[in-house]
């Protein structure tokens, strides 16, 4: 059962040409990260385009609990009065955040350096999810944390009171691991480091940069060297959110697939750390095309047009490009099921870790309808159909992931027969507008 409501299982029929613009929602990663940084700015920070999606409204009732004042004055703008670097007030009751990975760990992070006790929770699947990686680094600041076994929610952080600076080099490629040991540096004295091997999404070391904190990036033998100093007085922003390219992919690869097809998805942040879908599907040779590229907000974006791409070929996925596109994997493999070759996809071992484990998931579902999969601990491949291949049929399990969900409705869009997934209720989460953006495109949903 999802933690935001009943299941609902959803059936999605082999669709007409897609037609028109889809105009997804906000970028998740900088909705979260918006909040947050303005709940601890002084003052107010104006936030335009936010993600209204569960995800992202957990951790605005996150920031409230933590002394914040947050309005929402509708379609999409939201005020944030912040309570300064260190300024967070003990919560009163437990932190529920839901199905949100990103949200609990960002917010850990953040409290993690204040004298401070609060408690998290979340959803089956956010509860199932082990959180050491983000408990152990933190740990080197002074913070104690007591979970479950396994480091599991529900959990309790209990800030340290005089938090000392780190200097800590990032296991795997996690920009949450990242972000959340830079939060935490923001109430350290002194210098925080964070080195990452491979480079993952940097939108907090972007926002970190545009509310006034002292951060330097670079590139060296040792890999990329992040260096924050703590205990700056953040100013407040405003800030025009990024359509989500995570969002984007669903509309993007239903139009690949759907024959005669031609889709316009406007506005959407073409961060080089987030992009790798977009060009591993040129690679392949899908008709995709950057239109009116541009930036906003400190992010590089551009419309994308999308159509039918009956001539696809399967490609060995690069390795690196996996943390640039590791959301994506899902709805990729749903894209290379209608390509003609084996696709494969290796270095992705952090997605046995995510909402659900997606190897499996999508192992599972599209095996269910015809497509054969073979896969590994740290990789997969998919042994494409060809256009109009897929026989379909299947009922599939989101096992309450909305990524999982949302590609398996894409899957029956492009398939001979329906494709059926258990519950569709976790799509919410990240993209509220899902159902009706892709019937208004021409896609054909019913609900059981």
């Amino acid at each position: 059962m999802s933690g935001h409501g009943t299941p609902t299982p959803m059936t999605s029929h082999r669709a007409e040409p897609l037609k028109g613009v889809a105009e997804v929602p906000g970028d998740k990663s900088i909705s979260h990260r918006s909040l947050i940084l303005g709940a601890m700015a002084i003052g107010e920070t104006r936030i335009s385009g936010l993600l209204e999606g569960d995800d992202v409204l957990d951790t605005a009732k996150a920031m409230q609990a933590f002394g914040a004042e947050v309005v929402n004055h509708g379609g999409g703008n939201w005020s944030v009065f912040g309570v300064g670097v260190g300024g967070f007030a003990e919560p009163d009751q437990v932190i529920d955040c839901g199905n949100s990975g990103t949200g609990v760990r960002l917010i850990m992070g953040t409290m993690a350096t204040s004298p401070i006790t609060a408690t998290f929770t979340g959803d089956a699947s956010l509860n199932g999810r082990p959180m050491a990686r983000i408990t152990d680094p933190l740990a080197l600041f002074g913070t104690k944390a007591v979970g479950r076994k396994g480091g599991r929610l529900p959990m309790t952080i209990v800030g340290a009171a005089e938090p000392t600076p780190v200097r800590y080099v990032v296991p795997v490629p996690s920009a949450q691991v990242k972000s959340a040991v830079l939060l935490a540096g923001l109430n350290a004295p002194g210098k925080t480091v964070v080195i990452e091997k491979e480079a993952t999404r940097d939108h907090s070391e972007r926002m970190l940069a545009g509310f006034g904190a002292e951060i330097t990036v670079e590139d060296t033998e040792e890999g990329r060297v992040i260096t924050l100093t703590g205990r700056p007085e953040l100013k407040p922003q405003e800030i025009a959110v990024p359509r989500d390219p995570s969002s984007a992919a669903f509309p993007v690869c239903a139009a690949l697939i759907t024959p005669g097809s031609d889709v316009l998805v406007p506005g959407i942040g073409l961060n080089p750390t987030r992009a790798g879908l977009f060009y591993t599907l040129q690679d392949m040779g899908a008709d995709l095309t950057f239109e009116n590229p541009r930036e906003e907000g400190g992010e590089p974006v551009a419309d994308l047009r999308a159509k039918y791409s009956p001539d696809m070929q399967g490609i060995e996925v690069p390795p690196a490009r996996a943390a640039s596109m590791i959301d994506e994997y899902p709805v990729l493999s749903v894209v290379a099921a209608f390509a003609s070759g084996t696709t494969m996809m290796a270095g992705v071992k952090e997605l046995r870790v995510k909402e659900s484990d997606r190897i499996d998931a999508m192992a599972r579902g599209l095996r269910a309808n015809g497509v054969t999969v073979d896969e590994g601990e740290d990789w997969w491949s998919v042994d494409g159909l060809g256009p109009d291949g897929v026989p379909g049929g299947g009922t599939c399990e989101s096992f309450l992931d909305h990524r999982i969900a949302m590609s398996f409705m894409v899957l029956g869009m492009g398939a001979q027969n329906p494709v059926t997934v258990d519950d569709g209720s976790p799509i919410t989460t990240s993209f509220p507008i899902f159902e009706p953006l892709m019937t208004d495109l021409g896609a054909k949903f019913t609900r059981a």
